[in-house]
C-alpha cells in the first residue's frame, strides 16, 4: 500500500462520539485529521457514457464533470447484477446477489432489512448515517437498517409531488422529486454534529415514472414515462442523439435474443429506444447535476469539501437500441452492466486521474469501511479500492463476475438468467436455462459485441479458457453452477 494511503488511513482511525442537534448554518465539520465524511450519489439507470466527462457530445453536466476534474474516474466499473434491487443490495452488502439473496425486483422487504450492510459497520465506527431516496428492495414503510436518519420513497416513488416517508412519517410533498431529496440531504449535511457522517442519496432519476408492484411488475401512474424537472423540459429537444454502431442491429448471432417469443416483433431498428426517450432522460439528468452542485456548494461553504469522500455512481445502465433493445436492462452487455464511478477526495484521489482496473459496485463497501479505520469483514466479496488509488493494486482481479436470475417482467428476455465473466479483452456469457445459446466476444476487436464468436473454430482455445475462468469465479463467489 502506498505512502499516501498509509498516511490517510493513519489519520482516520480516531472514532468520535455520535451526536446530533438541530440545523445550523455555520457549524464546522470534523477536521481532516479525523475520519472523512462520505456521500454517495446513486443514480438509477445512468449509463457510464452519459456525462460530459465521458465525452458525451451534448450533455451539459458541469458538476459531474467537476468530480472527474477534481478527483478520479474509473473507466472499467461494472454492476454485479444489472437490475435495480439486486444492484442496490450488492452495493450495500459488498456481496454478489447469489450470496445476499436479493436476486430480483420482487418485494424483498424482510430480507433487505435483515442484511448486514456497510452503513451498519460505519455506525459501529462512530458515523452518523442517512439514507435518502429510493430503497427499491420492497414497498414497506419500516426503518431502513443501518441509518440513523432516513427518507424513503415508497416503492419507485413519483416524480412530481411524491410521498416521502421521513423517519416513519409519510407525507405528500409538493415539488420535483430530485430537488426534494436533495433538500433533505442538504439539511442532514448542515446539521451540527461532532461525528463524521455517511449519506446515501439514491435518486429516482433516471427511472421512468411507474408504480412497482410486489411481484416485480409495474403499473402506470396518472403521469408516466420519463419526467424531467419543469425547468429542463425541452432543453435537448433538438439534440442529435448519439448511437453506438450496435444500435438497431438485429441480433442474428445471439440465439437467445433471436428467439421468436409469441407475437413479438423481432429485435431490430424499430424496437430500440426512441430519440425522444433518450432526450427526456438527458433532461432528467440535469436536475441530478444541479443536485450534485448544491451538495458540493454546501460542503464547500462549511469548509468540509476536502474532508468528504464524494462518490457519484449508478446501479446499472440502459439500452439505447443496442441489439434492438430498450428498457430491458438486466443483460451482460456493456450498455447495462457498465456503470459510471467517480470519486472526489484529495487525500487519495489525484485530480483529473483515471483508473483502468476492473472494478465493481461491491468494491465500495470495503473501501468505505477501511476509510473509516475499520477492518473490512471477511463476508465482503468486494475489494477495497485504496490500493488502486495508491497506484499499487497488485495483485488485482483479472476478471469480473456478472450474474442475473431470470424474472418475468420482460417477455423479450424470458429465461435469460446467466452467469458471465469479463476480462480486459473477452466476455463470455453462459445462460442457465437455454441450451446452445451462449455468447463469446472479443472486446478488443469488437467493442460493441456485434459478433458472437461462440461457434468460431478460431476461438476454441479462448472459449475453453473463459469457461474455465467462469468456473473458477463460481467457486470463488459461491455462486455454484
Amino acid at each position: 500500500m502506498g505512502t499516501t494511503v498509509r498516511s490517510a488511513i493513519a489519520g482516520f482511525v480516531a472514532v468520535v462520539g455520535l451526536a446530533c442537534a438541530g440545523p445550523t448554518a455555520d457549524a464546522p465539520d470534523p477536521p481532516a485529521s479525523e475520519q472523512p465524511n462520505i456521500i454517495v450519489v446513486l443514480v438509477d439507470d445512468l449509463r457510464w457514457d452519459e456525462m460530459g466527462a465521458a465525452g458525451h457530445p451534448f450533455l451539459q453536466t458541469p458538476n459531474i464533470d467537476r468530480i472527474a476534474r477534481e478527483g478520479t474516474m474509473f473507466l472499467n466499473a461494472f454492476a454485479t447484477t444489472p437490475i435495480c434491487s439486486p444492484s442496490r443490495a450488492a452495493f450495500l452488502t459488498g456481496q454478489y446477489v447469489s450470496t445476499n439473496g436479493i436476486v430480483d425486483n420482487t418485494d424483498r422487504s424482510a430480507r433487505s432489512h435483515a442484511m448486514a450492510t456497510f452503513p451498519q459497520a460505519l455506525q459501529r465506527a462512530g458515523y452518523e448515517t442517512a439514507f435518502i431516496g429510493k430503497w427499491h428492495m420492497g414497498n414497506d414503510h419500516t426503518p431502513r437498517p443501518g441509518f440513523d436518519y432516513w427518507v424513503a420513497l415508497p416503492g419507485q416513488g413519483e416524480a412530481i409531488d411524491p410521498e416521502l416517508n421521513e423517519n416513519g412519517t409519510l407525507t405528500r410533498v409538493d415539488g420535483y422529486v430530485t430537488d426534494l431529496l436533495t433538500d433533505r440531504l442538504i439539511g442532514f449535511i448542515e446539521t451540527e454534529r461532532e461525528a463524521p457522517f455517511f449519506a446515501l442519496l439514491a435518486h429516482k432519476a433516471l427511472h421512468p415514472n411507474i408504480r412497482q408492484l410486489d411481484d416485480g411488475s409495474t403499473a402506470a401512474l396518472s403521469r408516466s414515462g420519463f419526467i424531467p424537472a419543469q425547468r429542463h423540459e425541452g432543453m435537448y429537444a433538438d439534440a442529435v442523439v448519439p448511437r453506438r454502431p450496435s444500435a438497431g442491429v438485429p441480433p442474428a448471432d445471439k440465439p437467445a435474443l433471436a428467439r421468436q417469443i409469441g407475437e413479438m416483433a423481432p429485435l431490430g431498428a424499430d424496437t430500440g429506444t426512441p430519440d425522444r426517450t433518450v432526450r427526456q432522460r438527458a433532461e432528467m439528468l440535469m436536475a441530478v447535476d444541479d443536485s450534485l452542485g448544491r451538495i458540493l456548494e454546501s460542503l464547500e461553504s462549511r469548509g468540509a469539501l476536502d474532508n468528504t469522500v464524494v462518490v457519484f455512481t449508478s446501479d446499472h445502465g440502459y439500452f439505447y437500441g443496442e441489439h434492438g433493445l430498450s428498457g430491458e436492462r438486466r443483460l451482460a452487455y456493456e450498455e447495462t452492466s457498465r456503470i459510471p464511478l467517480l470519486v472526489r477526495y484529495p487525500e487519495i484521489a489525484a485530480p483529473g486521474s483515471t483508473h483502468d482496473e476492473l472494478t465493481q459496485i461491491i468494491d465500495l463497501a470495503p473501501t468505505f469501511v477501511e476509510l473509516a479505520g475499520e477492518t473490512p469483514d471477511v463476508s465482503l466479496q468486494g475489494r477495497s479500492l485504496l490500493p488502486v488509488f495508491a497506484g499499487d493494486p497488485e495483485p488485482w482481479r483479472d476478471a469480473i463476475f456478472i450474474e442475473y436470475f431470470s424474472d418475468t417482467v420482460f417477455r423479450r428476455i424470458r429465461n435469460m438468467g446467466y452467469q458471465a465473466v469479463r476480462t480486459e479483452r473477452y466476455k463470455y456469457i453462459e445462460y442457465n436455462e437455454l441450451e446452445g445459446m451462449d455468447e463469446l466476444y472479443d472486446l478488443e476487436t469488437d467493442p460493441y459485441e456485434i459478433e458472437n464468436l461462440i461457434d468460431d473454430p478460431a476461438a476454441t482455445e479462448i472459449l475453453a479458457t473463459m469457461r474455465g475462468r467462469l468456473a473458477e469465479l463460481r467457486t470463488e463467489t459461491g455462486a455454484g453452477g
